[in-house]
């Protein structure tokens, strides 16, 4: 996983970057310290896995479950309810 590569506020991720460059500037226009950027990554990482199961890498395209990293409603939940 590529977090210290990836904007934290925008989810862009950078083409190269060596490991010698400890700040960069994502196009957003966020600067980021890198090790700071890749432990903000790696806790929404986390965090998204324990909540509900969501997978660590960047998404790219569609998602192939078609399914977004959040509480998923089965259908038998709202089975009953009127549709206002």
């Amino acid at each position: 996983y590529p977090s210290s590569k990836v904007c934290s506020a925008c989810g862009a991720i950078a083409e190269k970057m060596p490991l010698n460059i400890r700040s960069w500037t994502c196009s957003c226009g966020v600067t980021h310290d890198r090790d700071v950027n890749a432990a903000k990554n790696i806790l929404a990482a986390g965090l998204a896995v324990s909540a509900c199961g969501a997978g660590v890498r960047p998404q790219r395209g569609n998602l192939r479950s078609g399914r977004s990293a959040v509480k998923q409603e089965t259908r038998r939940a709202t089975t009953g309810i009127p549709v206002l």
